[in-house]
C-alpha cells in the first residue's frame, strides 16, 4: 500500500504485518489461505491468498522461423486456448530444468539453448504465482509426451501470423500475450534502434 508523505514529497510503502492466518483449502495445485492482516491507521483486514508454485512459459522458434504453439481446453474458461507451451513448476524445481521438460513434454521439441527473459506475477493482488519466460532455439524435433489428463493440438506459425492473431483477440492467454509481445520487442529492429 502507498501512502503520500506530504512531509517528504513521497510515496511511502505501508507494510501490511499478518496476525493470523488461517488455511482454507490444499489441492493439488494450489492453496488458498485467509490472511488477517493490520491496515492503514491501525485497523484490520482480511486477504485471500491463493498459493501457487509458479510455473514456466516458453517460446521456441525453429530453424524455419516458426513458433510452436498449443491449443487445449481450459474448463476455467469453457473453451479451448491458444497459447505458448508452458507447465507448473514444482515446489523448489529450478525453472529452467521446467521449461525444458513443458517445452520437450508439449512439442516433442528440445532446445539446444534456452534464455530467461522475465519473470512476472500475474494477479498480485491475490496470488503467489510466479511466472518465467524462457526465449528457446537450436530446436530438434521429437516424440511429444503429455500428462495422461492433456489433450492438447500443436501448431506452427510465423511471427507475424502470431501478432495478426493478438490484433484478431484469437491470442487471449495473458501469459502468452506477454511472452508473443516480449519476443516482438526483442526482435524488432526499429524499436530496439530507439
Amino acid at each position: 500500500m502507498l501512502e503520500y508523505d506530504k512531509r517528504k514529497g513521497c510515496a511511502m510503502i505501508i507494510e501490511e504485518k499478518t496476525l493470523s492466518s488461517e488455511m482454507v483449502y490444499r489441492g493439488a495445485i494450489l492453496n488458498l489461505r485467509k490472511d488477517k492482516v493490520t491496515v492503514k491507521g491501525g485497523r484490520t483486514s482480511y486477504r485471500e491468498i491463493v498459493e501457487h508454485s509458479g510455473g514456466v512459459i516458453i517460446l521456441g522458434v525453429t530453424a524455419e522461423g516458426r513458433i510452436p504453439m498449443v491449443r487445449q481446453y481450459r474448463k476455467a474458461l469453457e473453451k479451448a486456448a491458444f497459447e505458448l507451451p508452458a507447465g507448473k513448476l514444482e515446489p523448489g524445481e529450478d525453472p529452467a530444468i521446467a521449461a525444458l521438460r513443458e517445452f520437450r513434454e508439449e512439442t516433442g521439441y528440445t532446445a539446444a539453448d534456452i534464455r530467461h527473459v522475465s519473470a512476472f506475477y500475474p494477479t498480485v493482488g491475490y496470488s503467489t504465482e510466479l511466472l518465467h519466460i524462457y526465449f528457446a532455439d537450436g530446436l530438434t524435433a521429437g516424440e511429444t509426451d503429455f500428462d495422461e489428463n492433456e489433450s492438447i493440438e500443436i501448431s506452427e506459425h510465423t511471427p507475424e501470423e502470431l501478432y495478426a492473431m493478438i490484433d484478431e483477440g484469437i491470442i487471449d492467454d495473458g501469459k502468452s500475450l506477454i511472452a508473443l509481445l516480449l519476443y516482438r520487442y526483442s526482435t524488432d529492429t526499429k524499436i530496439c534502434a530507439r
